[in-house]
């Protein structure tokens, strides 16, 4: 793995709030930090291929478009099933994310997880309704969980603006961390011990 020099920190900090919303994004990126578009893109595509960046995509303000009715559908699915029925939840337009997280029994039997977004809770029942119906998932335990309120929706913060002496190195395991956690802890009633067994370290660790 390469070392980030000071020149990816400082492309990483400015791509930190976003693209510029022009027609060549990634020249306007270069002009403002004297780098050719080429070298923008190279650089980026370096830092995704070693983990420094683990995801390069878009965050859709979902709330800001109407979709206020939130919800995180979990099943407790038979662990034979549940890849084939995540494969068929993963289908339906109106979901916009699904996984699968271990079990945290016995207050948390759930394995399969989806996000539905709506404009209302009636709108998002209804469509929960008809994948249950369209798939076998109507035939295991489930629970809705709507959000209520959001506390923060934006990409992730790898720059900030220190000096080279200010800068701590990560070691391999640090990394790791990092890497695997960017997405969110897990939901579950322990989540830094199910982090802990996913990335072969102890949960003080």
């Amino acid at each position: 793995m390469n070392a980030v020099d000071a020149i990816d920190r400082n492309l990483i900090t400015a791509i930190e709030d976003g693209l510029p919303l022009v027609p060549e994004p990634f020249q306007e990126i270069g002009e403002q930090l004297g780098m050719s578009q080429d070298e923008v893109i190279i650089r980026l595509i370096r830092l995704m291929d070693e983990g420094v960046i683990k995801r390069f995509g878009l965050v859709v303000r979902h709330h800001e478009l109407g979709y206020r009715a939130n919800a995180m559908v979990v099943w407790d699915v038979p662990d034979k099933f549940v890849d084939d029925l995540g494969r068929q939840a993963a289908t339906k337009d109106y979901v916009t994310l699904c996984y699968r997280r271990p079990r945290r029994l016995p207050k948390w039997p759930f394995n399969l997880f989806c996000m539905i977004h709506g404009k209302d809770r009636a709108s998002v029942r209804d469509q929960i309704s008809q994948l249950n119906h369209e798939t076998e998932l109507g035939a295991y335990p489930n629970a809705i969980l709507f959000s209520r309120r959001r506390f923060k929706q934006r990409g992730a913060r790898y720059g900030g603006h220190t000096s080279d002496a200010e800068v701590v190195p990560l070691d391999p395991v640090d990394r790791d961390i990092v890497n695997s956690l960017q997405g969110g802890f897990p939901v579950s009633a322990e989540p830094f011990a199910e982090a802990a067994v996913e990335l072969g370290i102890s949960e003080t660790d």
